[in-house]
């Protein structure tokens, strides 16, 4: 834990990050209250069931606003490496020190997204799909690369998209050699591989490999908002990168050369997904540091954004379902009579806004927790 001396003000850094890390993990806070679901059982074909299609994963082949967030997250991840070793070395910190902390970080990471999977069977399992243990690789590939030029970044995660596309498709292990199949592609003999069990999951322990390519663009995205390029020079960078990742993406899977799947991250999808990460980014960028027309409103984002990792585990523990029981006999009781849909909506509402408080309650006692 850290106790900052005060709430980190916009001259001190870029607040568009923080913002987006906190929206981001906002989204997911709500996840974890179940308003999505909830949304998504209320059915029909109006304006709700839109928004809760798209507060889902897709099932396979497609792109939904929900597939994004998790490319969001590791992305804003690789943006904020060079922010903070930068403020490190400003400490004094030595290469070294700083070395050992991306190593402990990653580790700590890998231990607390494959700790999460064994509460639930009260054993230990071995799994490593979610964010945490994704990013444990993604984080310190694209922190021991950072200092290389964005030509050599770029190229790196070219050929790791090229590898992994190619070792999909010329898998030769029988029942594992249909690459766009679900559980009959290289991605589920991993699972089976690491697991020791069959089918799982569907989603794929090495989509670490393809989506290192979101954290290491990341890096290059912090880098240019910490470089000395004027605003507009650095949002056009943005949109290019953006526009041009949209191409290559939907250009894939349109001409049925490489499908968008997020759940086996192929190299479509992570292009897709990074090209709405660039352009949300800029938005974001231009919002609040250049035009500083939200800095208020992004306030409660912000401080979601500064216990990011706390709530996440928070909530992947179990704490958001404690929560819900705790509150539904109230929300019962005083809303029962408008129907179990009712209940369950101002359910979440309730739990999302003690999830919010806990960081808001962590913030304002200055209370970082870190790793």
């Amino acid at each position: 834990m850290t106790k900052p001396d005060q709430f980190i003000q916009p001259q001190e850094r870029v607040l568009s990050i923080d913002f987006f890390r906190g929206l981001t993990m906002f989204l997911l806070i709500g996840e974890s209250t179940l308003l999505y679901e909830h949304l998504l059982e209320h059915g029909g074909t109006g304006i709700v069931n839109f928004f809760a299609t798209q507060l889902s994963h897709h099932e396979w082949n497609g792109l939904r606003f929900w597939d994004l967030i998790q490319p969001f997250f590791m992305t804003i991840v690789g943006v904020a490496i060079p922010f903070a070793v930068a403020n490190r070395k400003k400490k004094g910190d030595s290469d070294r020190t700083i070395l050992m902390h991306a190593f402990k970080r990653s580790l700590l990471l890998l231990f607390l997204g494959w700790a999460i999977y064994c509460i639930g069977p009260g054993k230990i399992v071995w799994r490593f799909q979610n964010v945490l243990a994704q990013l444990s690789f993604t984080y310190l590939v694209a922190f021991l690369i950072m200092n290389k030029s964005a030509k050599f970044q770029i190229t790196f995660t070219l050929i790791l998209l090229l590898l992994i596309d190619l070792a999909y498709r010329f898998f030769p292990v029988e029942g594992f050699n249909q690459p766009w199949v679900p559980y009959k592609n290289l991605g589920a003999w991993f699972n089976q591989l690491v697991e020791g069990t069959d089918k799982t999951s569907i989603w794929a322990t090495l989509n670490f490999v393809s989506t290192t390519a979101h954290t290491v663009w990341g890096v290059l995205a912090g880098k240019l908002l910490m470089s000395d390029k004027p605003a507009n020079e650095k949002m056009k960078i943005l949109i290019i990168a953006g526009l041009i990742c949209l191409a290559v993406g939907f250009g894939l899977d349109w001409l049925s050369i490489t499908p968008i799947i997020k759940k086996i991250a192929t190299s479509s999808f992570v292009f897709a997904s990074a090209g709405w990460t660039f352009l949300a980014l800029c938005f974001s960028y231009w919002l609040i540091d250049v035009k500083k027309m939200f800095i208020k409103g992004a306030k409660p984002f912000l401080i979601v954004g500064m216990n990011c990792i706390a709530i996440y585990v928070f909530f992947e523990v179990g704490g958001a379902a404690l929560l819900y029981k705790i509150f539904t006999p109230f929300t019962t009781s005083l809303l029962g009579w408008a129907g179990t849909f009712t209940v369950g909506i101002a359910t979440s509402i309730v739990v999302w806004a003690a999830e919010w408080y806990m960081c808001y309650w962590l913030y304002k006692n200055k209370l970082f927790i870190k790793i």
